[in-house]
């Protein structure tokens, strides 16, 4: 298993390795050891989330209250995605910044993606299928959206008929997330991550 972290602090690319032969595949797509090691801290399986979606379908982009946020480790079991991580934590260096990587079932790579973190993606393939695991429950009143589609974030999906919900379709645009004080704090996440590595 691989790790690699990409430009956005607290998200990385995690590439399995495969073991096949005429009879099939295996692989570790998960491993809490490895993955503690890169990042700092045990991530907490709270919750487990399967996404099934037709070609062209953007969702996103979404991210949580910090504390306790929602952390994920996201993996593609069907099709193909091109997953999005976005830097929404308001002071951050690279504040407004995002990195894609293309998750699919054949080189089967996973991302991980830390609490304040804004995660989208786009369905390549129809019944793209995403698992992933988060490290807190569904809380409805704590979890958001920046709209996927606005031009200050500038991302570049690989559609020209993105599909989106109406939630998604909704959703404020950057500068008015900025406005509302909606956005998670760089420093606040920061102190969160720490308090899991002393935990």
């Amino acid at each position: 298993m691989k790790f690699r972290e990409l430009s956005i602090d607290g998200a990385v690319e995690v590439t399995p390795q495969l073991h096949g032969d005429p009879r099939g595949l295996f692989m570790e797509w998960y491993r809490f050891d490895h993955l503690q090691e890169v990042v700092g801290h045990p991530l907490r399986l709270a919750q487990g989330n399967l996404s099934v979606s037709a070609k062209d379908v953007v969702r996103g982009i979404h991210f949580a209250d910090v504390p306790p946020g929602q952390a994920k480790y996201v993996s593609c079991v069907r099709g193909a995605v091109l997953d999005v991580i976005v830097d929404l934590r308001v002071g951050s260096p690279t504040f407004g910044t995002w990195e894609f990587v293309r998750l699919d079932d054949v080189e089967r790579k996973a991302v991980y993606i830390a609490e304040g973190l804004g995660h989208g993606f786009c369905a390549l393939t129809d019944d793209a299928t995403l698992s992933y695991v988060c490290s807190e429950t569904y809380n409805p009143t704590g979890e958001h959206a920046v709209h996927p589609l606005d031009p200050d974030l500038g991302i570049e999906w690989p559609t020209d008929a993105p599909q989106l919900s109406a939630r998604d379709a909704a959703a404020p645009s950057l500068a008015e997330a900025i406005a509302s004080g909606l956005l998670p704090d760089y420093e606040k996440c920061r102190a969160y991550t720490e308090s899991l590595r002393t935990a």
